[in-house]
């Protein structure tokens, strides 16, 4: 067992059957199937996790009816001819080690009519808080063909080979939405009284059991929203939890955070505290007597893990963006070696970032998440024929390409002609909140040094600095940089913006660079709508400067609403004084304030700041490749010297870059 970890590595039994470790990889969408069935992407994803190490696996959410349908690659259980295809699913995750349990929902109320072609069903007919659609009252029958749709799915998951089923009564999902006063208004025996509004709940639980066998193992999941006064309180779904435990119903009970009607806490961005779901699993633990409690939500790290499990505050704990971020966590924990485990930053990019616009998941840091089919995850075949490899740039495309490279045996040079490698990837970690990416980088650092990679920092590199009898490829990972010419999108005719030469005009990246003095008064224009310029003003703000942002966009952080980070953000700002101005451009700066054009009415105002800060397009640093070419070189361009695009690209082009070396 290891020292560091003495808790989150003893095994535990549930059910008769044994987890090697406390870590779970809980349920999340994936969003991979196609026709309603796992593919091979699902297969290795959760292979690779499984090889990976965590304890328990529990597969994402299977729609139980037809009304329950939320994505387009959604699961589906319609008959029986889908059993051997989950079967498949399962033995790779048993054969890997993990106990596999599947999870079932309905969402009630929220379904997506989009995909289920369906009416939303609810308690009482209130509307969704996933789109504007309405739904109708459940009649009797609905009911039960709701009840029956949640036990043949659990009987299917059985006969594929599931070792359990994890009932989804989270999130102010169906069974909660029965559960909750506010959403259940029914006078009949499905609402009002306990043990009426638990019905439902109490029907599906004792009716698995009796269809799937006392080794079934069955799981609840839970969540609160404690800041919502119509949700349930934190004592009302104890009390819930509590009757469930003491009938005997439950094996497990996951607790996390948020839901439908506080939706950000429910996969936190790092604006959030870490062990955000830990409260509740120590709440729920002083109730239960018969099941492990799992703690979800923003435990990211080992470390935390074993702080949560020695609190006394649970039994297992799912780290699930942890998992997707390095797969391999577990057996990395459990070998010692927390040091090369590459922690989640928590930023929602490419995981809900993707599946909020319904594509299958990823990672930003870890674009081999979703790949593991073709990629072989995070394990790299070595190279029977090592080449010599020069990466120019110590940004996220070019240390990425560096150690895939290392990783696969080739002799490795990494050239940085800054002080730090990180690149403008360094300058966000230097934002409000976002310490997890210096912490990323840190772990860069570690990677590289274990590998021999040869980094030279304060090395600036031309074209003929490069000797090609010295070099079998060069990959340039230059980066871009922002224009000083303040051209805004909005503004598709004005090549530069009038008054720069009166001054006080500031990139972002010079801000957090330290390069910049603004003034008290700024005026932050931001055409990106994400961190670049959102975060540079939430850092202009703590530092003292009254900030105004202005934006052609509708609403400041457009493009976080992806990641579900845009409306906590707002809320930060506001707190610290900030203010917004939007759907304008700004016509000319004056030295001493700007004029704004307002899109909607043509009118022209002016706004007072003592300095302009600038977040526009990046234009591509692209200028080594045309004299690397003319010596004759083997050389690709990767990452924003390619095409300025937002941080996944790089990693994943890095990724794609020492892969194919």
């Amino acid at each position: 067992m290891p020292e560091k970890f003495p808790r989150l590595f003893s095994p535990l039994q549930i059910r008769g059957h044994t987890l090697r470790n406390r870590i779970v990889f809980g349920a999340h969408t994936a969003n991979m199937a196609v026709d309603g069935l796992p593919t091979e992407r699902h297969v290795a994803y959760y292979a690779e996790r499984a090889i990976g190490g965590a304890g328990m696996i529990v597969v994402e959410p299977m729609p139980v009816h037809a009304a329950a349908v939320l994505t387009q690659r959604n699961f589906r259980h319609c008959d029986d001819t889908v059993i051997p295809h989950f079967a498949r699913l399962v033995r790779a995750i048993k054969e890997n080690g993990a106990v596999a349990i599947q999870q079932l929902y309905h969402v009630g109320a929220h379904g997506d009519s989009d995909n289920s072609f369906h009416p939303h069903w609810s308690p009482s007919g209130l509307p969704s808080y996933h789109d504007s659609d309405g739904s109708h009252p459940m009649t009797e029958a609905e009911i039960w063909e709701t009840i029956d749709g949640f036990v043949q799915a659990a009987r299917r998951c059985r006969e594929a080979g599931f070792d359990g089923v994890e009932v989804w009564a989270a999130y102010l999902g169906m069974v909660d939405q029965f559960w909750t006063p506010w959403s259940n208004r029914r006078e009949d025996q499905w609402g009002g009284s306990l043990e009426n509004r638990t019905r439902m709940s109490r029907e599906i639980l004792f009716r698995i059991r009796e269809t799937c066998g006392p080794d079934f193992i069955i799981g609840l999941a839970v969540s609160d929203e404690p800041d919502v006064k119509a949700a349930l309180q934190r004592h009302e779904l104890a009390e819930i939890v509590k009757l469930h435990d003491e009938l005997g119903l439950m094996d497990y009970v996951t607790c996390g955070s948020g839901g439908y009607l506080d939706f950000y806490k429910l996969m936190p961005t790092f604006i959030y505290p870490e062990k955000l779901g830990a409260d509740l699993a120590a709440c729920l633990k002083k109730v239960v007597r018969n099941s492990a409690v799992i703690a979800e939500s923003h435990i990211r790290t080992p470390e935390n893990a074993e702080t949560v499990l020695g609190e006394g505050a649970c039994d297992l704990v799912s780290i699930v963006r942890g998992q997707i971020a390095d797969p391999h966590l577990a057996r990395k924990a459990g070998e010692g070696r927390p040091e090369d485990i590459r922690g989640c930053i928590s930023c929602n990019q490419m995981c809900w970032g993707r599946r909020s616009r319904d594509y299958w998941i990823s990672c930003l840091i870890n674009p081999s998440a979703g790949r593991e089919f073709e990629w072989k995850g995070d394990r790299f075949t070595k190279t029977p024929s090592p080449k010599r490899v020069f990466v120019i740039g110590g940004g996220p495309a070019g240390l990425e390409a560096a150690r895939v490279a290392a990783e696969r045996g080739h002799r490795v040079v990494l050239s940085e002609a800054g002080t730090r490698l990180g690149g403008n990837f360094l300058l966000a970690g230097l934002q409000p909140r976002r310490a997890q990416i210096l912490d990323l980088l840190a772990w860069y650092e570690r990677q590289l040094e274990k590998l021999g990679v040869d980094v030279r920092l304060n090395s600036y590199v031309e074209a003929d600095d490069i000797d090609p009898s010295q070099v079998d490829v060069v990959i340039v990972a230059t980066g871009s940089y922002s224009p000083e010419t303040g051209f805004q999108k909005a503004l598709p005719t004005i090549a530069a913006m009038p008054g720069l030469d009166k001054g006080g005009v500031f990139t972002v990246e010079a801000v957090m660079a330290r390069q910049a003095r603004p003034g008290k008064h700024v005026l932050l224009l931001d055409e990106g709508g994400g961190w670049r310029g959102c975060g540079t003003a939430w850092k202009l703000a703590e530092d003292g400067h009254q900030v105004t942002i202005v934006t052609p966009d509708p609403f400041v952080g457009k493009e976080l609403q992806r990641t579900a980070a845009d409306v906590p953000m707002r809320q930060a700002l506001k707190k610290l004084g900030v203010q917004w101005i939007t759907e304008v451009s700004i016509a000319e700066w004056h030295g001493n304030g700007a004029t704004v054009l307002d899109h909607n009415t043509g009118d022209r105002n002016f706004v007072e700041a003592d300095s302009l800060v600038t977040a526009t397009t990046n234009h591509p640093m692209d200028w080594l490749m045309p004299g690397l070419l003319e010596l004759g070189v083997p050389a690709r361009q990767i990452g924003d010297c390619a095409a300025p695009r937002q941080a996944p690209y790089a990693f994943y082009e890095g990724r794609k870059a020492g892969l194919e070396i």
